[in-house]
């Protein structure tokens, strides 16, 4: 059966299908589409991330872990070197691509996601059947039908897209070599899906999404150091201590397409650029780097000492969020998360003052969830809408949804849902 919500006034909460629920729906979709059995179904999650915001593509650190809502595939092998990708949820009929057509920025659309995923895979040496580079790789790849059904919420800031992605390439990747994914090759893949999302879909994002989808572990987050892209997991055992994260779309319009997100990491790859530096993690001196920065890249309409004020907020937050995470995984090691609500509490202040990707129903949820005794709050996700979570004692979590709610409804917001968020496993087959 799936999750049953808990019993509430006010709240709408999100129901979680099991692995067998998933996989029955993406079956049914399989087969209703291409009229044959799939050949296996396979399932990626969403993720949420606890702290360390905008700084993947800074060299800093992060702590995400996956939620239970996953992307289900099922897939099946075709000859006719093309995918034709269907939505268990769209009334269309499948969308077919030739595997010659995909590449940078094609297509651009939600089935890029996929096809894009597998290319990129392809591309990388994942595939049994991809030995050449270039055009001549992507028209030897193997053709593949493809249904998707996903319980991660569009526009919700929980990493749908990474979901869909590395469903689709854990798919492909085991069915070309008849076995199991390795750990060297989920690594290999986060590479993978992270191009399809830059290059092929356009979106500008730095990898955290991809590397929580696909190797994180249950009842664990996952510390992901991007400049040295070492990971490991840190046990998450809110349910001992009586802690739940509870996690709020707001199903505001969230979008990192629309150039908000291209703008902020714009800035932190720009100074990084002028100090010769990779990440903005190595720069020595990152606030005079930001203040050269500024004084050459000063936009159309801007003055000069307010756009070298922007980035230095911008610079700040990163710097100040990258110092902040490391605190926070040792606080979270040490089993001390009154300290690490402070300190998710501290992210978001940096994410709302000197980042400025927060939005009013994101803060209402923060300053709710604090009045209603969480031990923190913060916006997570690339933020201008999206989602934000908070550390509360379980027995206040339903108290807590029903007074973001009212919160909402007498502000005139659109209607939260609601995640009890439970840490989860990453990417594998289910079928």
């Amino acid at each position: 059966m799936a999750q049953t919500p808990p019993d509430t006034q006010q709240a709408q909460w999100l129901i979680t299908r099991t692995d067998e629920e998933g996989a029955r729906d993406a079956l049914q979709a399989f087969e209703a589409a291409f009229h044959r059995p799939a050949e296996g179904v396979w399932a990626a999650p969403g993720r949420v991330n606890l702290i360390g915001e905008h700084v993947d593509y800074a060299g800093g650190p992060c702590l995400p872990f996956a939620l239970t809502q996953c992307a289900f595939v099922a897939v099946g092998r075709n000859d006719e070197q093309c995918y034709r990708i269907v939505d268990a949820k769209l009334s269309a009929p499948p969308v077919t691509i030739s595997t010659a057509e995909v590449g940078p920025g094609n297509p651009s659309d939600w089935t890029g996601y996929i096809a894009g995923a597998i290319w990129a895979a392809g591309q990388a040496g994942l595939l049994g059947d991809s030995t050449a580079d270039g055009d001549q790789a992507s028209e030897r790849l193997q053709g593949f039908d493809i249904a998707l059904s996903s319980d991660v919420p569009l526009g919700a800031g929980l990493s749908s897209s990474a979901a869909i992605e590395c469903s689709a390439a854990i798919a492909a990747v085991e069915l070309s070599h008849g076995r199991s994914i390795s750990e060297i090759e989920r690594v290999a893949l986060v590479d993978a899906t992270m191009r399809a999302e830059n290059e092929v879909v356009g979106a500008a994002t730095g990898g955290l999404d991809q590397k929580a989808s696909l190797l994180a572990w249950k009842s664990h987050a996952l510390s992901i150091d991007f400049g040295t892209g070492a990971y490991r997991q840190v046990p998450f055992h809110i349910a001992e201590e009586n802690l739940a994260i509870l996690v709020a779309n707001t199903n505001s319009p969230h979008s990192l397409a629309d150039g908000q997100y291209a703008s902020r990491r714009g800035v932190i790859d720009g100074v990084a650029a002028h100090a010769g530096k990779k990440f903005l993690r190595l720069v020595d001196n990152p606030y005079q780097a930001a203040s050269q920065w500024a004084a050459q890249s000063v936009p159309d309409g801007e003055s000069p000492s307010s756009w070298e004020a922007t980035v230095h907020r911008r610079v700040r937050h990163v710097v100040t969020e990258i110092a902040r995470t490391e605190t926070a995984i040792t606080q979270l090691e040490a089993g001390n998360f009154r300290a690490f609500g402070e300190s998710m509490q501290l992210s978001h202040i940096s994410l709302k003052h000197d980042y400025e990707v927060s939005t009013p129903e994101l803060d209402t949820v923060v300053e709710v969830a604090l009045a209603h005794g969480a031990l923190g709050a913060r916006m997570t996700g690339g933020g201008f809408g999206g989602s934000a979570i908070a550390l509360i004692d379980k027995d206040r979590l339903v108290e807590c949804a029903d007074a973001i709610a009212e919160a909402f409804a007498q502000r005139g917001y659109p209607t939260p849902e609601f995640i009890a968020a439970v840490p989860s496993a990453g990417a594998r087959r289910v079928l």
